[in-house]
């Protein structure tokens, strides 16, 4: 599954330097697949869905950091634990009960993100 940020987020930047697939986001940043990934242009996604990987997005959150769950693969293939969970000084990276993924389907999404 996922990670999420939760409103207890103290904006405090910690996390957003150590996510391998750019997923963590500024408050009322907007994002795209293609930041700091392999993507480019119109691709393929994991659904068979055709999508502009350079289209913005509006942000998921204007208040506080947020994770794009699209992007998020739980640091696997990268790391042991998710490394935002693993430096936030408040514990608010948590598992996103709403985007539960099989460490296969996190693995096949890491490999797509950074075309392996």
């Amino acid at each position: 599954m996922a990670i999420i940020i939760t409103d207890e987020c103290i904006n405090c930047d910690a996390c957003i330097v150590e996510c391998p697939n750019n997923a963590i986001y500024e408050p009322d940043q907007d994002w795209a697949y293609s930041d700091e990934t392999e993507l480019s242009g119109m691709v393929t996604s994991l659904d068979g869905e055709e999508i502009d990987a350079d289209e913005q997005h509006d942000p998921i959150s204007d208040e506080f950091y947020y994770i794009v769950p699209e992007k998020c693969t739980e640091c696997k293939g990268f790391h042991d634990e998710p490394q935002c969970a693993a430096v936030c000084p408040v514990d608010c990276c948590i598992p996103d009960e709403s985007h539960v993924e099989s460490e296969e389907e996190l693995l096949k999404k890491k490999a797509w993100l950074h075309a392996e």
